[in-house]
């Protein structure tokens, strides 16, 4: 059997803030492995520490102590310019507010982060058009921000994140703002864009069922995980809208 690749591993990593007197620990020694073409879910409340966790996985943040490897480098070793490279070449991002700029319609967003990396016009907007059509929004294409539903502007953020062709993707509650039915449509898609793309997605979320249909979860309190469950909720092809969701 192929062994798998090893796409993030994290060995003892903290995050203490001091706040007047009081150390707070964010992250209070943690470690796990995943692998490339695994989806999994970071499960915890608000103030469990998984929003800090996803932070520091995306360079966004640095730990107090700890080691966090990424593709086989070294991300808290990073200088400020090195971490601006690394996510514009190996990241992609989906945010709970889809974050799209209201002045560009929806393939002008999908492509912009490829304008940073200098691609001309015509090849951004046409690998843009591909992956649109990937996740089911080609139509949209010219339509702007606030001519789209959520799950629309959301399905044009999950291809936004896709263009770059990143190696791992991070979702912070990315069905934070939708109903049940587009929330299952989504994660159906995020599920497969796993399988099919073989990339790697780490989602952040307070929901358990949402987590349910992740490969791998890991579960957060007060910085400490407390366990890592594996087997993931299957999304079938005739119910991707399976009633209203459980939180």
């Amino acid at each position: 059997m192929e062994h798998p690749l090893v796409m993030i591993r994290v060995k003892n990593l903290y995050k203490i803030y001091k706040v007047g007197e009081t150390k707070v620990r964010a992250l209070n020694g943690v470690d796990f492995t995943l692998y490339k073409g695994e989806f999994c879910a970071i499960v915890g409340t608000s103030g469990s520490g998984k929003s800090t966790l996803l932070n520091m996985l995306a360079g966004l943040e640095k730990p107090t102590k700890g080691e966090i490897e990424i593709a086989g480098k070294r991300i808290e070793k990073l200088t400020e310019k090195e971490l601006v490279t690394f996510r514009r070449e190996k990241v992609g991002f989906i945010f709970q507010s889809y974050n799209l700029l209201n002045t560009m319609n929806a393939i002008e967003n999908v492509a912009l982060p490829l304008s940073f990396r200098g691609m001309k016009r015509k090849a951004r907007l046409e690998r843009a058009k591909k992956y649109m059509d990937l996740v089911g929004v080609g139509r949209q294409a010219k339509h702007m921000p606030n001519q789209m539903s959520g799950g629309q502007q959301q399905r044009v953020g999950i291809a936004r994140a896709l263009a770059v062709n990143p190696q791992i993707i991070f979702a912070d509650e990315p069905t934070g703002n939708l109903d049940s039915k587009t929330t299952m449509e989504v994660l159906k898609l995020m599920q497969k864009i796993v399988r099919e793309q073989k990339q790697t997605l780490v989602m952040v979320t307070h929901d358990n069922n949402l987590a349910s249909y992740a490969d791998r979860r890991i579960r957060i309190i007060d910085g400490k995980i407390v366990s890592i469950e594996e087997g993931a909720i299957e999304i079938g092809e005739e119910n991707g809208d399976q009633g209203g969701m459980a939180t």
